[in-house]
């Protein structure tokens, strides 16, 4: 149960000498007791004075007032819910709403698909009697949020910030408020207060008034002007005249493309005097590139340990200062990181160890104006967030959320600088990162821009193209959309063999992949001949060990497993689950994975309690390890409910088979395979609970959908027909059941051979069938003969052979 009251998100700190600015606060009040919403822009103004507005602006201290509000509400805690949103795009804001969800306890948020969890959290705020505030900061697209804005509820309110003017940011029971720059006595106010909280109030002269006039009023401007004054023990008057210097040199400081607007010029200003000042300190010359880093990353935030890396450090012993014979340090790098907080350049919060670094939009904006290198610092920005990007990335945790969030903020400003020679690994490590997670939606998205851009950009041949192709076809394997995934597949196949030769790497990967997508198809043989050749070609070349090769082992089990040769299939898998546990380790995901697959082969070979046994243990870990309903979860939990029923625990099964198949629809989608597997398994255990009738309805959508998305002779589409028609013989429906099954039959003969386990499961559901409707010669003739088989293939103790026997021996008797 949640602890209330709950907070998600970091708020910024209140800054230094916050003005309360009263009557704006009084009228956002006004505007939320009405019961709209408030969305704060502001009201720019021209060098004359006049008001007009300014789409690239900022600095006016929307930000701050939002933040004001949350903070009121977290310290007061008469507000059960707050949650501060970076929403400058869409996959902060739906991450930041999967993580209220589940801080909040809202019914159906597992942490397993952020989106579904995102959904459902808006579910739960139309319904709830809790109170919340959600303050959704610095929007930049309107129409990408719009399905994400918080509903309208006399219990909540929400609070937006953004520099745009938009129309239908204002709809809706939304109203807008301008923040304008202060005003002349806020400003002397911001001053007084700025200078006298540290002992300075010494510099506050008859100048104040008209540096504050200077800056233009800018709540920014006046913060970068105090934090200098105090850093260097100056007064307004000498600081005034520093500023009109500084303006004068502006055209030749900046590059003739930019265009500071009226709120970007006092800004540029007094960065650049910070900076001088900054760069002169302690350690010397190093504030400038520390700046040009920080400028290239997401505003809300990035890890403090960034400031640690060796990309961090090598960047700035090349673009730091003049000496260049001794390497900066990391305790260099953080002094330097700490030398820009001291000037208000940027924010330091060491206890927020996720996005402890923030720096305002507007500064990282002039900064960047400034910068003269920009192809050298995205990619050191980059080497140093892939330097802090963690092996073990299955999860989604705050850590990683941060790191996406600065990939797509520094992707989106480098633009096509991180391509330049071949793109950079960031890229790809970010969706590769969403794919072992299981975020297939976003994974989808991902991969189709990465393909574009590397099209675009590196052509149709280029190795870095074939790999975002391939991972377009993964993202499209998990979506369930396997067709699409082989169309992609066997092209890449084809191409890196030709461009890279069949022996390469690459090549391996994308046949290995290719097969898994046969298989998941239902194109076992083809799967099979495929993936035998690759684990050769792995073993000979990368060894027995290699990662690769136990990856590619575990496919050709399963592939094995679908062709009913289970003993085989177990065999590999027993030594892949031991080999991947003595070299990566037991809690590895690969390892758990492999201990599933052996589980199901143990159930597939009537060895029941070994299975139950195994699959606890994983599933526990599982859990553990990626999130209750990660995919890779859900599929144990669903192995498990199966061995369940194998061994007669029917309710237990339901229970399991009922979240499986509510969290598969809800993580997937209706028509996603898993899911239409999930239902027929539940579909199962209800007929066994005596439930028919509601088997019965279950499973005629279930066949409807498996033959429209997989078609008529799926392997999948076959087990659902034959479930079907056991439940209509349950329901006394004999002559229909009779019907299905016989043509079940013959195809499962044609596709899948005479000896094959779904073949002789069919035939012995015909038998029972054949016997129900009074043939009981042919049900006897039929039924000896799969008794037979299953013996004979399966061993006299496996659950099923033992049935049959046991089934044929009434039936005689009953002759």
């Amino acid at each position: 149960m949640p602890l209330w009251p709950v907070v998600v998100g970091q708020p910024p700190a209140l800054a230094s000498a916050f003005q309360p600015r009263e009557g704006l606060r009084e009228k956002i009040l006004n505007t939320r007791r009405c019961g709209d919403d408030v969305v704060l822009t502001h009201q720019a103004r021209d060098h004359d004075g006049n008001a007009r507005v300014l789409a690239g602006g900022g600095g006016v201290g929307k930000s701050q007032l939002a933040a004001w509000f949350a903070w009121d509400a977290i310290n007061g805690r008469a507000t059960d819910l707050v949650v501060w949103v970076n929403a400058a795009s869409p996959d902060q804001v739906i991450t930041t709403y999967a993580r209220a969800a589940a801080k909040a306890g809202v019914p159906g948020a597992d942490g397993a698909d952020p989106a579904a969890d995102a959904t459902a959290l808006l579910e739960w705020l139309n319904s709830t009697e809790r109170t919340w505030l959600f303050v959704l900061d610095n929007i930049t697209d309107p129409a990408l949020l719009g399905c994400w804005w918080p509903p309208q509820r006399p219990t909540g309110w929400t609070l937006a910030t953004t520099r745009l003017q938009d129309a239908t940011l204002v709809s809706s029971g939304r109203r807008k408020t301008d923040v304008d720059v202060y005003s002349p006595s806020e400003s002397l106010m911001y001053l007084t207060d700025r200078l006298a909280s540290v002992g300075c109030a010494h510099l506050l002269d008859d100048q104040a008034p008209n540096l504050a006039a200077a800056v233009g009023h800018l709540p920014l401007a006046l913060s970068h002007a105090a934090a200098y004054m105090i850093a260097q023990e100056e007064g307004c008057a000498n600081y005034l005249a520093r500023y009109k210097s500084g303006g004068e040199r502006l055209p030749d400081l900046m590059p003739a493309s930019a265009d500071p607007d009226a709120y970007g010029r006092p800004v540029a200003v007094t960065l650049l005097l910070a900076l001088d000042a900054a760069d002169a300190s302690a350690p010397v010359g190093l504030a400038r590139p520390a700046l040009a880093l920080a400028a290239m990353a997401d505003p809300a935030g990035h890890p403090d340990a960034l400031w640690s890396t060796l990309a961090v450090t090598e960047y700035l012993s090349t673009h730091g200062r003049d000496d260049t014979s001794e390497p900066v340090t990391a305790d260099e790098a953080w002094k330097a990181m700490r030398l820009l907080h001291r000037y208000g350049l940027l924010i330091h919060t060491p206890t927020d160890t996720t996005r402890a670094v923030r720096i305002h939009a507007l500064t990282a904006r002039a900064t960047r104006e400034t910068t003269t290198d920009s192809v050298s610092v995205a990619h050191a920005t980059a080497d140093a967030l892939l330097q802090l990007w963690p092996d073990a990335d299955h999860a989604t945790t705050d850590l990683i959320n941060a790191l996406r969030a600065n990939t797509n903020t520094l992707a989106d400003i480098a633009g096509d600088l991180l391509w330049q020679p071949h793109g950079h690994p960031l890229l790809s490590r970010a969706g590769i990162s969403l794919l072992r997670a299981g975020l297939h939606t976003p994974a989808v998205a991902y991969w189709k821009h990465m393909t574009e851009q590397a099209l675009r950009l590196l052509g149709h041949e280029h190795p870095n193209t074939l790999t975002a192709r391939a991972n377009l076809a993964a993202s499209y394997g998990q979506a369930g959309r396997i067709t699409e995934a082989i169309t992609i597949e066997e092209k890449v196949a084809t191409d890196s063999a030709r461009l890279l030769g069949g022996e390469h790497p690459d090549t391996l990967a994308a046949h290995a992949n290719l097969a898994t997508s046969y298989r998941r198809a239902g194109r076992t043989t083809e799967a099979i001949i495929l993936i035998k050749r690759v684990v050769a070609d792995y073993v000979r070349l990368l060894g027995d060990e290699h990662p690769h090769t136990l990856s590619a082992r575990a496919n050709l089990a399963a592939s094995y497993g679908q062709a009913g040769r289970t003993t085989e299939a177990i065999t590999i898998e027993e030594k892949v689950a031991t080999d991947s546990a003595r070299l990566l380790g037991d809690e590895h995901p690969d390892t758990l994975g492999a201990r599933a697959n052996l589980a199901v082969s143990y159930r597939q070979a009537g060895r029941t309690a070994e299975a139950i046994e195994l699959l606890t243990k994983v599933v526990d870990d599982f859990a553990g390890l990626l999130g209750d309903e990660h995919p890779d979860t859900l599929a144990a939990r669903a192995n498990l409910a199966s061995s369940y029923r194998q061994a007669g625990r029917t309710a237990d099964a339901i229970t399991i088979e009922e979240k499986v198949t509510a969290g598969r629809t809800r993580l997937l989608g209706e028509e996603h395979p898993d899911t239409l597997a999930a239902r027929t398994n539940l579909a199962v255990s209800y007929r066994r609970a005596g439930r028919t009738a509601e088997a019965i309805d279950l499973l005629t959508k279930v066949v409807d959908d498996f033959v429209r998305l997989l078609g008529e002779e799926h392997p999948s589409t076959l087990i659902a027909r034959t479930n079907l028609a056991v439940s209509y013989r349950r329901a006394g429906r004999t002559a229909e059941a009779i019907d299905l099954l016989t043509k079940v039959v013959d195809d499962f003969v044609r596709l899948l051979g005479e000896e094959h386990s779904s073949t002789l499961t069919a035939r012995a559901n015909l038998a029972a069938s054949y016997r129900q409707a009074g043939r009981t010669a042919e049900a006897i003739d039929l039924l000896t003969r799969v008794t037979a088989d299953s013996t004979r293939l399966l061993g006299d103790d496996h659950p099923n052979a033992v049935a049959a026997a046991g089934a044929l021996r009434e039936w005689r008797g009953e002759a």
